[in-house]
């Protein structure tokens, strides 16, 4: 169904009208830029229309004006969040003030004469999800700028950066200047998303598609070229989601069914239509959608909607090439490629030949991204959170990525890069000697015998058991199956993933932590609330306990699960005795149910609580004692550790190990 055009695109249909013919004409930049703040200003009904364009060391310079004086063009210049014009361009969002000279972030300039003009109306002109410059049009009265003149005026800042871009409004030559220190050595810090150590050849992630045509002809056939395009890409993840040989893992599947079902959200696509139905072609609607998006993130401080966001701007992204027919062509991809992106979606990274990927570096990302779990999958390193990367790279660069320190290294020097290969190959000297041992026993040299376990949270983790010969799984975080989803799992989904673990672990042993959410671990359908100190507050058991279902089914499906085999379940973030014995009381309780139910039932029980709360120590330090290790979170046990359930429930604080 059609979404019905809104009164404001019909001036917004005129405006990139008049802009499309302006440029058809064999006029200079210079005069183009002229005529179309003139333009602008006309049909606005503006006294004044500015063009202002980013310039090196975030210096924004006034390149054209229609009412300002016109000798202040190329002299007057102001940094990023200086003035209104600054504050536009440093939170990449608009401005519409009805009293320009009370507000707080008002700066006066005498040569441009503004002082005429009280109401100003200003948008960032952004492209690639940065800011290149700010339009912004004023009037004499204190004008109240309405929604539909915001919109009107964003839309034709989006086509102003194409044009700049292009060499349309701007001589190349006069465009964002480049960095003199480009060619030096630079080393930047970011976030270990994945560990490991990687030397390769630079390779920036999804050249950016230029759009040629921005205004449309006719929205109707904008309309259907867009559902076309919709349909293919939905042809396209399906056939990743069924083929891709990293699909064997559940968590992947999980990965790529939610990233497939944001393809379909209907907000989203609303969106598109309504920006084509203004005027834009399909390609523009798109790109517009997009820049909001990215603007939107500015703003967003939570991590769980900042990933929702990326994935959304990812298949934006993956649409417009659709639209376009550029295809990403990977033929020409280096042997030993580290890629750079400022976001990715999982399907994008899967898009690259996986023998050539060696490592990937985002200026967005963390560890519960899809796209960070899909590069687990694929034993690369990652690193996350990067700033201003891509200003900084260029593709073809030699570069070095430690993930294990969350550092790359951009055109290193040779000292550099013979450091990191003596380091590199002291790591695969390292695992040779951990290979030849594995299966050796773990015993101190006075003949006490030591259990090694992993730490793990993905089905994925659970390979490296054989590998490595370690005893078990002393952690298996239970929360990442969560945060992957888009809804609750439910009994059988979790009954499922668990039973999937305790086969793939076959006979050695696996601790299962409960719900460990709250701070910074967020789950897209929970709402924790406001928590002045989230990381201690209400998070982990306390949320078990207070939400009793949640842990109750999530404790069901464990029990289920281990039918016939040994089940060990560990308690989060535990403060008191008083909050373990209630977990065990509802453990005790799903227990009897299940022997009611004639479920068949684990055949040995194991339950305990981490170690991880000063609180907890000084308070039971009489009944229980702390199992103390260098290499993983410390657990709890007491001196009782019979087996079977009927043991298990005689004593309060069964042991964990």
């Amino acid at each position: 169904m059609q979404t019905p055009p809104s009164p404001g695109w019909s001036g917004a249909r005129r405006l990139l009208r008049r802009l499309r013919d302006l440029m058809a004409a064999g006029t200079a930049a210079e005069e183009r830029l002229n005529q179309t703040v003139r333009l602008i200003a006309s049909d606005m009904v503006a006294e004044v229309c500015s063009v202002y364009i980013m310039r090196a060391g975030e210096v924004l310079e006034l390149f054209a004006t229609e009412g300002l004086n016109p000798d202040a063009v190329h002299k007057t210049r102001m940094r990023v969040g200086e003035g209104l014009i600054g504050d536009i361009a440093a939170h990449a969002r608009a401005i519409a003030a009805s009293d320009a000279w009370a507000h707080p972030n008002f700066s006066y300039r005498p040569e441009t004469g503004e002082d005429l003009f009280r109401s100003l109306m200003g948008v960032p002109i952004m492209r690639g999800g940065r800011v290149a410059g700010v339009l912004a049009v004023q009037n004499k009265a204190q004008r109240l700028y309405t929604e539909e003149e915001l919109e009107t005026l964003e839309t034709v800042a989006m086509v102003l950066a194409e044009l700049i871009a292009s060499g349309d409004l701007v001589n190349p030559s006069e465009a964002i200047m480049a960095d003199a220190t480009a060619i030096a050595p630079r080393r930047l810090d970011g976030l270990r998303l994945n560990a490991g150590l990687a030397i390769g050849t630079a390779l920036l992630h999804s050249p950016r598609v230029t759009i040629r045509q921005m205004v449309a002809e006719n929205p109707a056939e904008e309309l259907e070229r867009l559902k076309a395009a919709v349909s293919d890409m939905h042809t396209q993840l399906d056939t990743l989601l069924t083929g891709s040989d990293v699909m064997a893992s559940g968590e992947l599947q999980d990965v790529m069914e939610s990233y497939r079902m944001f393809a379909q959200d209907r907000g989203w696509l609303g969106r598109i239509r309504e920006a084509i139905n203004t005027g834009l072609t399909a390609e523009a609607g798109v790109q517009k959608v997009q820049n909001d998006m990215r603007a939107r993130m500015r703003e967003v401080t939570d991590p769980y909607l900042r990933e929702r966001l990326l994935d959304l701007e990812d298949l934006t992204g993956r649409l417009l090439t659709h639209l376009s027919g550029a295809v990403l062509d990977t033929s020409e991809m280096p042997l030993d490629a580290i890629v750079f992106a400022r976001a990715m979606g999982p399907a994008e990274l899967l898009d690259y030949d996986r023998s050539k990927l060696k490592g990937l570096v985002l200026e967005e990302g963390s560890a519960t991204s899809h796209v960070s779990i899909v590069a687990r999958a694929l034993d690369i390193p990652v690193l996350g959170r990067v700033s201003d990367v891509l200003d900084r790279v260029e593709t073809g660069d030699q570069v070095v990525l430690d993930g294990d320190n969350g550092q790359v290294f951009i055109r290193p020097g040779q000292d550099v890069l013979d450091a990191v290969r003596v380091s590199m190959q002291a790591q695969a000297d390292l695992k040779l000697r951990y290979a030849a041992t594995r299966h050796l026993p773990a015993m101190t040299r006075d003949g006490q015998s030591v259990a090694l376990m992993l730490n793990a949270g993905l089905l994925i983790d659970l390979s490296h058991l054989e590998e490595t010969g370690a005893d078990g799984i002393g952690l298996y975080r239970t929360e990442i199956p969560f945060m992957v989803r888009s809804s609750y799992p439910n009994v059988a989904t979790q009954t499922d993933i668990y039973r999937k673990v305790l086969e793939a672990a076959d006979t050695r042993p696996v601790t299962f932590r409960t719900l460990d959410i709250g701070g910074d671990k967020a789950l897209p359908y929970f709402d924790a609330g406001e928590d002045e100190n989230p990381a201690m507050g209400w998070r982990a058991i306390r949320i078990g306990l207070d939400r009793p279902i949640m842990l109750r089914q999530q404790l069901r499906a464990l029990i289920r699960a281990a039918a016939e085999r040994e089940l060990r379940v560990m308690f989060p973030m535990v403060a008191t005795v008083e909050e373990y014995l209630r977990a065990r009381a509802l453990l005790d309780e799903e227990l009897t149910r299940a022997e009611d139910r004639g479920e068949v039932m684990p055949e040995r029980i194991k339950v305990g609580a981490m170690l991880e709360v000063p609180s907890l120590m000084c308070r039971c330090r009489n009944c229980w004692r702390a199992s103390i290790s260098s290499r993983s979170a410390p657990m709890i046990s007491c001196s009782s550790s019979s087996p079977g359930i009927a043991a298990a429930r005689a004593c309060p604080t069964a042991m964990i190990r």
